[in-house]
């Protein structure tokens, strides 16, 4: 690489730096000014989001995962991507940061909340009884639905298989706005279009990881609240943020192939051992059950549930499909456009089959089974003695439903210790390599300033502190903010449902 081109890759483009950071601080100061105009703002927002691009998302997602799957068995699928003919990281390095950067946020939040919740309140299409052996199967399933193959595909399947080629292979630059070029041609890469589709997904990206930031902040302290008496107030979520944001700004610092790999391998060693060690004290027996005869529920009801659409029809109130499918996949598309980038970057020397099956075959089932251990446990806990979780987690409150189930097993202080640990690694993990691939858009090149990249660091950990600071409305607004940065999110993503495959065709042809 010569000096040229490394000082033309790290040259911050001022006026995305100037939306993307204008409109993320817009919303902070709006939210510590008058929280009131801001939720009336998000909801209008979420509720015409849900209302009219809910059933356009369902089938993205899902036609994502199939286009994706047809990819692996055409000929082209073999071709290997990125200009390098053996792969830059190990399989296991290369595994290892995909799953802890992706699974971050649902990891430990969600996967002991969401099963239980489920469980309680049983999903429309199901309708069982809640709290009941009937439930089981439609809480797993459901949850499967959420964080298995639809929500991993959209991560950077056909996406990364698109960006792989344009950057590596035409010279094109590795952002968003090259997911727009086979519409709009030279005009999404030098125009405003292409602006625009930039900084719309650093948005998103920035609001979905402010999330588990923030989410970290509050489980963490109640954690330390609960186990050892410290007070659960703003100032100690305030100072787990800030440690938190030291961790992985010192891991942005010291560049891609040092500071996530040597956290996405602690992470992966911890969560390992943490599995191992609740599915042989858990309930064994009921953890295998539930994931084979739950994911048998999830594969014969994956069409219904994924198009799902109960009372709403096609523009109606989405209602609990606003809350739960909605929202996730407005969550997960948000992260599509950078973590493409991110994985593209990681995946050179790999073949298109080989990061597709990575993404929407093995990482859906390893995340379904995490659930299945770490919620099926609190199920089970649930089911033989009633109000064990449930009383921990009514109002929803999902760092207490965390502590219930990992507090009830054997050596339980020491297990809810490590998974505050596992949890706080996790997030770590993402806030890396969001800095990263945000630095990257904004710098266009694979190796973005390491003060850029320190920058978004601390400024998501900055804005999450303020959303806690205003009260739990602060952290439920951006969960609601999640689904309105989605909506141009997800047109972005959507000539990769053809493009992917005329690359893929093209590369057959020329074998």
């Amino acid at each position: 690489m010569t000096d040229q081109t490394l000082t033309q890759e790290r040259r911050v483009q001022k006026p995305l730096f100037y939306i993307s950071g204008g409109f993320i601080a817009l919303f902070g100061i709006l939210a510590l000014v008058s929280i009131d105009t801001l939720n009336a703002i998000v909801d209008w927002g979420f509720k015409v989001s849900a209302t009219y691009f809910g059933l356009y998302w369902q089938v993205l997602l899902l036609g994502t995962f199939l286009i994706g799957i047809v990819l692996c068995v055409l000929p082209g699928g073999k071709a290997i991507m990125g200009g390098l003919s053996v792969p830059e990281f190990t399989t296991f390095q290369w595994g290892a940061m995909i799953m802890c950067t992706l699974l971050a946020g649902g990891g430990v939040f969600w996967a002991a909340g969401e099963p239980i919740a489920h469980f309680l309140y049983s999903p429309p299409l199901y309708g069982a009884e809640g709290a009941t052996e009937a439930a089981v199967n439609g809480a797993i399933a459901q949850s499967f639905m959420h964080w298995g193959f639809l929500a991993w595909a959209i991560l950077g399947s056909l996406t990364t298989v698109m960006l792989m080629h344009y950057h590596y292979e035409k010279g094109l630059p590795l952002a968003p706005r090259t997911l727009l070029y086979p519409v709009f041609g030279d005009k999404a890469i030098n125009g405003p279009i292409g602006l625009i589709a930039d900084a719309s997904s650093i948005i998103a990206v920035v609001a979905g990881t402010v999330g588990p930031i923030g989410f970290l902040g509050l489980q963490v302290s109640y954690g330390l609240s609960e186990l050892f008496g410290i007070p659960d107030v703003f100032f100690t979520q305030a100072l787990v943020i800030l440690g938190l944001v030291a961790i992985y700004t010192i891991s942005a610092m010291t560049g891609l192939s040092r500071g996530i790999q040597v956290l996405s391998r602690i992470n992966v060693i911890l969560a390992a051992v943490l599995l191992v060690f609740v599915l042989l004290a858990g309930p064994t027996g009921f953890i295998f059950g539930s994931f084979f005869s739950g994911f048998a529920t999830y594969i014969g009801n994956f069409f219904q549930m994924a198009l799902y659409r109960g009372e709403a029809g096609v523009f109606g109130d989405p209602g609990w499909l606003g809350w739960w499918t909605v929202f996730f996949w407005g969550w997960f598309m948000g992260y599509g456009p950078l973590m493409a980038m991110f994985i593209a970057r990681i995946s050179r020397g790999r073949s298109i089959r080989a990061i597709i099956i990575m993404l929407s075959i093995v990482a859906p089932i390893v995340t379904n089974f995490w659930f299945t251990i770490i919620g099926g446990t609190g199920i089970a806990m649930e089911l033989a003695e009633p109000g064990t979780i449930s009383t921990a987690f009514e109002g929803f409150n999902l760092p207490a439903a965390l502590l219930a189930i990992t507090g009830n097993l054997p050596m339980g202080f020491l297990v809810s210790i490590l998974f505050l640990i596992l949890t706080t690694i996790f997030v770590a993990t993402t806030g890396d390599s969001m800095s990263y691939v945000i630095a990257a858009t904004m710098s266009n090149g694979d190796n973005p300033p390491a003060g850029l990249r320190v920058f978004w660091g601390i400024a998501m950990g900055l804005m999450a502190i303020i959303l806690i600071s205003i009260g739990s409305g602060g952290v439920s607004k951006l969960q609601s903010f999640i689904v309105v940065t989605a909506v141009p999110v997800s047109l972005i993503l959507l000539p990769s449902l053809w493009d992917a495959l005329r690359i893929t065709l093209q590369k057959g042809s020329k074998q």
